[in-house]
């Protein structure tokens, strides 16, 4: 089980403390009320499919005796017109480069990640459910 707290900061803008002490804020555009100081949490979301299945990717090209030397990931996510905006399609695209990478070798590490591994990836994938409840203080 893991836990995230963000905490109201004023406009629309929340910051939260990660499990490593490392702050985080999230704010809107300007034109939606926010002052741009922060991540937009769509973003967030994003980048959490990057990072996770990167880890991946990295872990098992090494176990596999790949030679990468540079990894970049970039995810489109491409929402609906109307409100909520939600994402549906997401595009991930690995740029890898290396000394002799084995194409099948990668292919196998993303496929992997993105069908066993990847937490954030699985999650996006299987819609998962969520509960909400609340507590006035």
């Amino acid at each position: 089980m893991m836990t995230a707290k963000m905490t109201w900061t004023g406009g629309i803008k929340f910051e939260g403390t990660g499990v490593f002490g490392h702050k985080i804020v999230t704010d809107g555009a300007r034109d939606s009320g926010g002052g741009e100081a922060g991540y937009k949490p769509t973003e967030l979301l994003l980048f959490g499919i990057a990072s996770c299945t990167g880890v991946d990717v990295v872990r098992i090209l090494e176990k596999q005796r790949q030679q990468l030397t540079s990894l970049a990931i970039e995810v489109t996510g491409h929402q609906s017109e109307t409100y909520p905006k939600p994402f549906h399609t997401v595009e991930v695209k690995y740029i890898l480069k290396g000394d002799n990478l084995d194409p099948a070798k990668v292919a196998k590490a993303i496929e992997l990640s993105e069908s066993k591994y990847c937490v954030v990836s699985q999650t996006v994938q299987n819609a998962g459910k969520v509960i909400t409840s609340f507590e006035i203080q």
